[in-house]
Order: C-alpha cells, then structure tokens, then sequence
C-alpha cells in the first residue's frame, strides 16, 4: 500500500481506491476522525494495516480481539480495518458488536495480546475512530500514537502473510457474567437507567435487573440515528433529561452512559447531576474504609477534595492528581498500584480487587449499586451533601482549531505561569501555584482553582473552574481565566457555559 494521502475527492474513482487520512485524527490516545470527511475506507484498511506493521516490529504476538459500537457504519468500518490487520498478518478474533470495556475485557477473556475497538466514543453521529491497545489493561498513548501516526502517515508498512479471521461468540454474556458475578442486592434500589440509545442499551438494563434493581428505562432502545440527544453523560442535556425521568418516576438514583459505555454519569434522588469527580469522592470515601491508606489517582480537571476532604485523610487516603486521558489516567494507576482512578469525564479505572484497571462504565454501575447497598440508610443526596462544599463549573470547551489548539495553549499556559510569578492575583486571591503537568492549573491561597487544558479529541479547549468559597468566587475565577484566554484570538466561542 503506498503512502495515504490527506484528502481525495469524495465520489471520484481515487475516493474508493486510494487510502485518505487526515493527519489531525491521529489524538493523544486514540485515533478519531470525522467520516468520510476525513477518513475514507481505505483509508481505514491503511491504519489497520499500520497497527499490524506496529504490532509486529514490537514483537507482539499477532492475534487481536477487534469490536465495533452500535452506528450504521461502524461495521463497515471495521471491516476495512480487519483487511489491514490480515494484510499484516494478523489473527483477528472479532467479539462483534462490543462496548469499548468489553472489548478490553476480551483481551483478557480470550488471553489476546492486542485489542482494536472501532468507535467514537461520545462525538455525534458522523465521527468514528479506533481506541487500541497491546499492554493490557492500557490503551495507546502518546508515545504509541506517535509510533502508529508515522507508520501510517509515512506508508511505512509492513505486508506479512499468515492473516486470519474468526466470530467469536459469547464475549457479552462472559463480559456480563464478570461484572454481575454472585453480587444480588439487600435493599430495594430503583434506577433510571439511560442509554440514549447507544450501544450501552444492549447491557446495562440486564445487567441492573441481573443484581435485583428495579429499572426505570430511559432511551433504551438501540436507534444509532440517536433521536433523544447524543449519549453523552457530560453533556448537561443528556443530565438534564435524567433528571426529568427520575423525578418523573421517584427513583433512587439515575445512571446513564455514553456511545461506547466507557463512562458513567450520575443524577441522586434529588434530580441534582453530580460530576464524575465528586462521584469519585463518593467512591473513594467508600472504598478507602475498605482498603485503608489507598491511592487515588485524580485528573487535573477534578475537584481538590481528593487532596483535602477530612475523612479520606483519615482513612490514610491519598491522591495523585494527573493528565486527562484514559490512556494517561489507566498507564499511572498502574504504575503507581492505585486502588482507583476517576476523571472528571465520567472515566473511572476501577482496579484489582475492584476491576481490572480499565475504564468501563458498567462496572462504576454495578459498584454505585454495591456502596448503596452497604449504606442502607443513606441516599445519594445524603453522600452528596456529606461531602465539603465547594462550587463547580460544567466542563467548558471553547472552540480552537486541531492544527492551533497546542499552539494557542502553550501562549495561555505562559501568560497564567507568569501571573503567578509576578504575584499578580486571580479572583481578588493569591495565586498559590500553577500546576502545568496538562495545560494549566492555577491554585489559589485558599484551594480553588481554574484550568485550562486542549482538548485531546475534539477542535476545543477545555475550562474547568471550582471554588472552595462561593458561587461569586466561581464566577471571578472563571472570569479572570476566561480574560486571559480572550487574548488569543484564535479561540472562539464556548459549547456551553453557567
């Protein structure tokens, strides 16, 4: 295969021979491209066959376990990745339709060193993408996507014989069978359970009624043209629309899950949407009863209370705040033997004895379900309110261009590192320090904090504000972030704000 080409008209006779793939779709730690704008079939047959070539110049053995999410051309699409891994010889045992942490589950099920799962995670209709992994239970990173970009990009491939293909049944059921286990609960819990018709539809009601919860069904049925809202547990419609079912239907608490399953958002008794991170809190206050002076991994988008809440210092708890990016959050709670990780997105890496160190949005379900069940009297309000106030802002992306973002980020984080070095002030507070370990983090002399970071999926930066003091503290932080942001003008507007 010669080398891809960046763009190729589409309905031309090169659009259905010659491999297009624009350089951009190639993240930190996926690969995710809108189709066929940007990526084309063989385009796709390109990157399978690139992964092969980089599977067999690591000395991995050559079997992978390959999925694909419920859109109308996802299939289509793995298809022409599964070419490419056979043409670089390449054994390919295909689970079928998949959620992403099935998948991962499957290269465990099945003992296969490699796994490719074809999908776009939350991005709407039109996207698609590739998440990856050899070292299980991590996905690439970096270093690998790096790796994977020149082979590709460069037609650097490496054609072998040997290729091959099977269907293997049963990976649902076994995948089901692991996260439900002998668990039954002790007390009655109802459930809105939201799917948005995503693929998370083919799982999480069974899995609910399989652990004896009451579930009140929210978009559950498999539609990929997404009717209600896109699958998105970030994204206040999706939380919003929970809310409204549980009120609605006097529930305990809702969940609900995105387009491949890997994340879970929570909505308690209350009809108040609780962030991933806070949930994380929740979890970790739990957890760290059970297995005492734990480490928690956090991404630098969370809330400081992993750092600061009384009773995780009291259970010896401690927090390592880290890179947004599942790849970056499942590579340090591994290496640091972390009992967990939680990223503000709803990405929770749940590991041994919990879970297998992946992010999967079932399993955070299931173990929702089991803290409840072991706080009998207790609601999720209840947790919620338990927890140290502090005042929080949505996860925020202004628009910045794939091919700039880095560029107008590093000027940002700049101009940030030098406010703190000049003792200048942010929201009317000392700055106490500035945390550049992903973008920056800007820590004020009483714990709040605002950030900003690039968005390592789509053509945005990101912008997260929490304030230890007050709504009003919230709002100066935001806006004295924002005020520097303003200064590029490459930014544009936000996809939501407070």
């Amino acid at each position: 295969m010669t080398k891809p080409l960046p763009t190729v008209t589409p309905n031309t006779w090169e659009f259905l021979r010659d491999a297009m793939i624009t350089p951009t779709g190639f993240r930190e730690y996926d690969a995710r491209w809108k189709y066929p704008d940007a990526i084309n079939l063989p385009g796709m047959t390109a990157l399978g066959l690139g992964l092969g070539t980089q599977m067999r110049r690591r000395g991995i053995e050559p079997v992978i376990a390959v999925g694909n999410d419920y859109r109308d051309y996802s299939l289509a699409i793995k298809n022409a990745v599964v070419l490419g891994l056979m043409r670089a010889g390449i054994h390919v045992k295909d689970i079928g339709p998949a959620l992403s942490p099935m998948a991962y589950f499957s290269q465990f099920f099945l003992d296969a060193p490699a796994v490719a799962m074809i999908t776009a995670s939350h991005n709407p209709n039109g996207w698609t993408g590739v998440k990856m992994g050899f070292e299980r239970p991590l996905t690439h990173g970096p270093v690998e996507m790096a790796e994977l970009r020149d082979i590709v990009l460069n037609g650097d491939f490496d054609e072998a014989p040997g290729g091959g293909y099977e269907f293997v049944e049963g990976v649902r059921e076994a995948y089901i069978n692991d996260l439900v286990g002998d668990f039954k609960m002790s007390r009655p819990l109802k459930v809105v359970c939201a799917t948005g018709n995503g693929t998370a539809s083919a799982f999480a009601p069974e899995i609910f009624e399989r652990i004896g919860v009451e579930v009140v069904p929210s978009h559950n049925e498999l539609d990929y043209t997404f009717p209600n809202y896109n699958p998105n547990p970030e994204d206040m419609h999706m939380l919003h629309d929970m809310a409204d079912t549980l009120k609605a239907s006097g529930a305990d608490l809702a969940l609900g899950f995105d387009g491949d399953g890997d994340r879970c958002g929570v909505v308690d008794d209350e009809g108040e949407e609780i962030f991933a991170d806070k949930v994380g809190v929740i979890m970790a206050r739990d957890l760290s009863k059970i297995y005492p002076n734990s480490t928690f991994v956090a991404d630098v988008k969370s809330t400081g209370l992993f750092a600061s809440d009384p009773e995780l210092k009291a259970n010896g708890a401690m927090a390592d705040y880290w890179k947004t990016g599942h790849s970056h959050m499942k590579r340090r709670v591994k290496e640091i033997d972390a009992l967990a990780g939680f990223e503000k997105s709803g990405h929770y890496f749940l590991a041994e004895p919990i879970g297998r160190g992946y992010d999967c949005g079932m399993r955070v379900a299931v173990e929702i379900c089991k803290l409840m069940d072991r706080n009998p009297d207790k609601s999720m309000s209840d947790l919620r309110k338990a927890l140290p106030k502090v005042w929080n802002t949505p996860t925020m992306s202004p628009y910045a261009a794939d091919t700039e973002k880095y560029d107008i980020l590093a000027r940002i984080v700049d101009k940030l590192v030098a406010k703190g070095e000049a003792g200048d002030k942010l929201a009317g507070r000392d700055i106490a320090q500035v945390v550049t370990v992903n973008g920056a983090r800007v820590i004020l002399d009483n714990g709040s904090w605002g950030l900003v970071r690039a968005s390592s999926n789509t053509p945005n930066l990101v912008v997260v504000c929490e304030s230890a003091d007050s709504e009003d503290e919230l709002r100066a932080i935001f806006a004295d972030i924002d005020a520097v942001i303003r200064t590029e003008p490459g930014v544009g507007d936000y996809d939501q704000t407070f």
